[in-house]
């Protein structure tokens, strides 16, 4: 399979969706980790593994007492190393590439590279399963109520009008009763900040511990004169190491073999620690952003009066002031997921008749809805979960 098809593979996780087609049952943050974020680990994942790309990952010289093939599978599967103390010496004049020089002294050993593939992949994995909790716990809720009215307003009148009535009676007959919902949502954006924060520290674990300030390093190295500044990316992933092999030689005595290995495939990994040093820090601080406002929702009722006034323009105070008063969290979550799912106008009409009922009920002059136990032909979960009430 060539390279554009297995990338082609995960474009899924990152297409647009029309609002007819799919519910939308969180925000762009949280889409942010399970689609964004995943699709570029796994497509960094796909890169790092095509070798193809920039030929062999790893290239050994020794002096001849060894095959060439054989001295590159032994140091890429062992490990090859470098020499800290000869990281900032003058390349040319006191050693031949950065980190390699006389072996009598500290040695820093490498053999991440073989693991960069799978530890990019599971780290992808990682920031699919927050959505995957959530879906689950989400059932479709929203997806089967909002059916017919999701997008733009298409449909005769009196259909709409009548998917609408039914929508308000059943959000009236299960009003606080979706507190639940809600805690699985908050639950899984906590999960989504707690990631991100987990996959920094794991790969500055992966990296020896050299990812927490890596950008900052890379930041500061850019500024630094051409001539007296050191890459750190290349102390972290160098591109020349040395390895040794030890093999018997004619007369059974042990012969070391010393090879320097160039290690191409390091300058594609060095790049994608540096995005994604820079990508997780960014995901980090909104996920924490978006933490702070589902706070707020939870806490301040102003928020919530806010969010009805400016982002879905239902401007009436009494009305605004009814579904505050009135509703308990689960219940503006869940108004929420329809006003993003619903065109402006009818998540209007919806509220204006949802506030209605709440101040007058049944003894109003309104049409009555038929309840939603008698909903399924549109709406067949309601009818269970009408069932499982009466039991």
């Amino acid at each position: 399979m060539s390279v554009i098809g297995m990338v082609s593979a995960v474009a899924g996780l990152v297409k647009v969706r029309y609002l007819i087609d799919k519910a939308i049952i969180d925000n762009m943050i949280f889409r942010a980790h399970y689609r964004i974020t995943c699709a570029i680990l796994f497509v960094c994942c796909i890169i790092v593994t095509a070798n193809n790309l920039i030929g062999d990952p790893i290239q050994c010289i020794n002096g001849g007492g060894v095959p060439y093939h054989v001295i590159n599978t032994y140091c890429w599967i062992t490990y090859t190393f470098t020499l800290p103390h000869e990281q900032h010496k003058p390349v040319g004049t006191h050693v031949a590439h950065p980190g390699l020089g006389n072996e009598n002294q500290e040695r820093v050993y490498h053999s991440y590279y073989q693991w960069v593939p799978f530890v990019l992949f599971f780290q992808g994995v990682l920031f699919y399963v927050p959505h995957m909790v959530w879906k689950n716990w989400e059932e479709g809720k929203v997806r089967m109520i909002t059916e017919g009215m999701r997008g733009s307003i298409i449909g005769a009148k009196e259909e709409r009008q009548e998917r609408q009535s039914r929508l308000v009676q059943y959000l009236v007959e299960t009003m606080h009763m979706h507190n639940t919902y809600a805690f699985g949502y908050f639950l899984s954006e906590a999960l989504n900040f707690i990631n991100v924060i987990l996959n920094i520290f794991m790969t500055d674990k992966f990296l020896g511990g050299a990812f927490m300030d890596y950008g900052t390093e890379v930041i500061r190295f850019s500024n630094m004169n051409q001539e007296n500044r050191t890459d750190p990316m290349v102390l972290v992933f160098p591109r020349v190491t040395k390895c040794t092999f030890h093999k018997y030689g004619p007369s059974g005595s042990i012969q070391k073999h010393d090879a320097l290995c160039v290690l191409a495939l390091n300058i594609l990994n060095e790049k994608i620690y540096i995005f994604l040093w820079f990508w997780f820090i960014i995901l980090a601080t909104l996920s924490g952003i978006a933490l702070v406002y589902s706070a707020a929702v939870i806490l301040l009722p102003s928020t919530r009066e806010t969010i009805l006034k400016r982002r879905f323009r239902f401007g009436t105070p009494a009305g605004v002031d009814t579904v505050i008063r009135r509703t308990q969290v689960g219940d503006f979550l869940l108004l929420h997921f329809l006003g993003q799912n619903m065109n402006v106008m009818v998540f209007g009409e919806i509220l204006d008749e949802f506030v209605r009922r709440l101040n007058f009920g049944s003894n109003s002059n309104l049409p009555s809805a038929p309840s939603t136990l008698e909903m399924s032909p549109i709406y067949p979960e309601i009818e269970k979960f009408g069932k499982e009430t009466e039991t």
